[in-house]
């Protein structure tokens, strides 16, 4: 017999079914035994006499909360059950993997212990259907992404996460050994994207790991995380990579809202709204002063740059003047901005960059790159880099490179943005931090 999910069962009334789940709870009755037994599509109640069959009915009782069965039974009616409106009625039961007595906590529980606790025993954690959700929510938005790259005429490419050399700068790295010299983790894979467009690939985009060697404790870092990449050339200015991806992010919400919207309302509280286009745009310049304005300080080391204080002061400016959850923060100073970043002719202390900030959280970076090796090795140097360790970068541009431009964005955050998420380490199937390498 093949499997049914319980969110199928309603398709099978009167119909002898098999089903695969876990013993969410029991209650075993004088004369009556039910089961609530769980699987990825939802719940269901098991209903069984214990008079006829003692020997099954004891062996039911002896079960513990999350046990995995293999159970048959018919399909029935019932209006008074609260799962649907429908019970299926046992006839075998097979204990797959028996659950020990005590859980290290019930994750379906109305309280719950603190995250860092939960991380330790993150597979119980996730058997919770919010948190299920998250992960599917994920895998649609990925697809969802696929899908409106493929439309617009990009390929997929996978970049090397072991380098020679650093992929941005001399901080936040991660070192390794390899062989008889010292590698690196890939912070980014911003080089080889531009390999990329150098190579005459025109439209890449890749969804792979990062690591930043980041000793942040916050609810928005992590030492490894899941990087959504593009670039594409012939672009004119930064305005055609914004363009490109607020696009990307509308048809992104429109599936995750077509595919989860009901769910995510009902077990998460959130209404999916696919955000309208364009996204406002504030040059950084007038961001600083908006922020001023509305009487918020940046601290003194963050000079030219926006702290998630100011990050969330203007979104509510944002929200308040454009009744719009994203913002383009555009124009950025060179002084916190990579060297590879285009800057204005006339204006050269300011770079052809931005950011998106999402319902006061940081997202995306993105920026038109410097595809000119003169200018290119000039800004490297101005930044105080040597041009040894990068001259296999540098070579790139030797032979002729398109006008490009790209973006990075966090997948965790975004995530983190859509389902109304406060920590990122809910939006991640497993979190590594500065003091987490297990499970």
């Amino acid at each position: 017999m093949d499997r049914t999910f319980i969110g199928d069962l309603k398709q099978h009334i009167g119909d002898t079914v098999k089903i695969h789940g876990w013993l969410q709870t029991l209650r075993d009755q004088k004369k009556m035994q039910f089961l609530i037994v769980r699987d990825t599509t939802g719940l269901v109640q098991v209903a069984f006499w214990k008079q006829g069959d003692p020997q099954l009915a004891e062996k039911i009782s002896s079960l513990a909360a999350e046990t995995t069965l293999t159970l048959t039974g018919k399909v029935v009616d019932n209006p008074i059950v609260k799962l649907g409106g429908i019970e299926v009625q046992l006839e075998t039961l097979e204990a797959n993997s028996l659950a020990e007595a005590q859980l290290p906590f019930d994750p379906f529980a109305e309280t719950l212990p603190m995250i860092d606790f939960r991380m330790d025993w993150r597979y119980l954690d996730l058997r919770r259907p919010e948190n299920l959700l998250i992960f599917k929510v994920q895998t649609t938005a990925e697809a969802a992404m696929r899908e409106y790259w493929i439309q617009n005429g990009f390929m997929e490419i996978h970049t090397p996460k072991i380098m020679g050399a650093p992929s941005e700068s001399g901080a936040e790295l991660f070192t390794l050994e390899y062989f008889d010299r010292k590698a690196y983790l890939a912070q980014s894979p911003q080089f080889y994207k531009q390999m990329a467009m150098a190579a005459g690939f025109d439209r890449v985009f890749e969804i792979g790991p990062v690591f930043r060697a980041d000793p942040s404790f916050t609810s928005r870092h992590m030492t490894e995380f899941t990087g959504v990449d593009m670039e594409m050339s012939w672009v004119e200015s930064h305005e055609d990579v914004m363009a490109f991806e607020e696009r990307l992010l509308q048809f992104t919400y429109q599936k995750v809202k077509e595919v989860h919207g009901v769910e995510i309302k009902r077990l998460l509280g959130i209404d999916i709204v696919a955000p309208v286009v364009p996204f406002p745009r504030i040059p950084m310049a007038r961001a600083l002063e908006i922020l001023k304005e509305v009487g918020y300080q940046i601290p003194a080391d963050k000079k030219g740059d926006i702290d998630p204080g100011g990050e969330r002061a203007l979104a509510k400016y944002v929200k308040d003047q454009f009744n719009h959850d994203f913002v383009f923060v555009t124009d950025w100073p060179i002084s916190v901005r990579p060297f590879y970043h285009m800057r204005y002719a006339d204006n050269p202390g300011v770079t052809k960059s931005f950011d998106l900030i999402a319902s006061g959280l940081e997202i995306t970076t993105g920026a038109q790159r410097e595809h000119r090796i003169d200018v290119l090795s000039k800004q490297a140097i101005e930044k105080g880099l040597r041009l040894e360790p990068i001259q296999y970068y540098i070579d790139f541009f030797r032979y002729g490179c398109p006008p490009h431009g790209g973006f990075g964005l966090g997948l965790s955050r975004l995530l983190m943005v859509m389902l109304g998420l406060q920590n990122v380490r809910d939006a991640v199937f497993l979190f590594r931090g500065p003091n987490r390498l297990n499970p």
